[in-house]
């Protein structure tokens, strides 16, 4: 037996289980995805990788700005779906969307839950310094990530990026949300109600919180960077140039938080981060030994 499903979602994280759903054999009646963005220097309008895979494969899309208009909760009940599929969507489903389907909408959600609630939970767990996180298959109440949750998969966030951790994760959810589709349509499903204990709330990531304190640890600055590579970055200034570290690693050394100790080695409050992976402006990420072909630091120095 297969469902009739909405999908929707809009990045890169997303596509993967748009995938896992076509390839599965489910009736994908209708895509919802975030409407085209203006990008790159000339601000043309670039669709959604979501949006991109779904035309490849002959779905229709639905690009509403807003689901609270009535004439759009409306057209999403009249294709009558068996449920909704929601990954990282980017829009509130209010109460008619979320009562539409027959099963209801069930959303995939990138953390462990109640644990990082929210809009930036992969690089609100690394940057938090937790030791796991992992993937959850929920199903979708009016609340902020509050249903019960059908499925989960955990795994170690040991030294990955939020990149890598953002692909693995992606991964997983996909299959976890084609094992959880499975069951549900054998009403095997056994919907266990959340923690009232452990919340937290992952907010967005804001362009103040990229910049690099050296007054900070270096375990705490490790954290920040592997949280915000390979995007938005890190970053600190030098020279009056900003430059990313897109990876770093604490190790010996004591000086004046931000004084260079060696070639890339960087004095914290408390010991030092040695700078692994750096990037300028305009140019490709680089290994510290080509980056100081370029650029030199010397001992001493202070950086912003």
């Amino acid at each position: 037996m297969t469902l009739r499903l909405a999908f929707m979602g809009t990045p890169d994280f997303a596509t993967p289980s748009l995938a896992e759903l076509i390839a599965a054999g489910h009736e994908i009646a209708c895509v919802y995805s975030q409407p085209p963005r203006p990008k790159g220097r000339g601000l043309a309008e670039e669709k959604s990788p979501v949006h991109k895979l779904a035309e490849s494969a002959g779905i229709e899309v639905r690009t509403p700005r807003s689901l609270k208009d009535e004439h759009e909760q409306t057209a999403f009940a009249e294709l009558k779906f068996d449920a909704a599929i929601v990954v990282a969507y980017g829009l509130i489903l209010p109460a008619a969307v979320l009562e539409a389907p027959r099963l209801g909408c069930f959303n995939l959600h990138g953390s462990l839950l109640p644990r990082w609630r929210g809009a930036a939970p992969i690089q609100r767990a690394i940057m938090a310094g937790d030791q796991e996180t992992g993937v959850m298959v929920m199903r979708m109440e009016e609340g902020l990530d509050t249903g019960p949750v059908l499925m989960t998969e955990q795994v170690a966030i040991e030294r990955k990026t939020y990149g890598e951790l953002h692909d693995e994760l992606s991964r997983l959810g996909a299959d976890l949300l084609g094992r959880a589709l499975v069951e549900l349509e054998k009403a095997a499903i056994v919907e266990q109600k959340q923690d009232r204990n452990g919340i937290t709330y992952a907010r967005k990531i804001e362009k103040a919180e990229a910049r690099i304190d050296w007054k900070r640890s270096a375990r705490e600055l490790d954290w920040q960077i592997r949280g915000l590579s390979p995007t938005p970055g890190a970053w600190f200034e030098a020279k009056g140039q900003r430059i990313k570290v897109l990876l770093a690693e604490p190790v010996s050394g004591s000086g004046a938080p931000g004084e260079v100790l060696s070639p890339l080695v960087v004095a914290c409050s408390d010991r030092a981060l040695k700078l692994l992976t750096v990037q300028r402006a305009g140019r490709a990420p680089m290994e510290a030994d080509a980056f100081l072909r370029g650029f030199a630091l010397g001992k001493g120095e202070r950086l912003g």
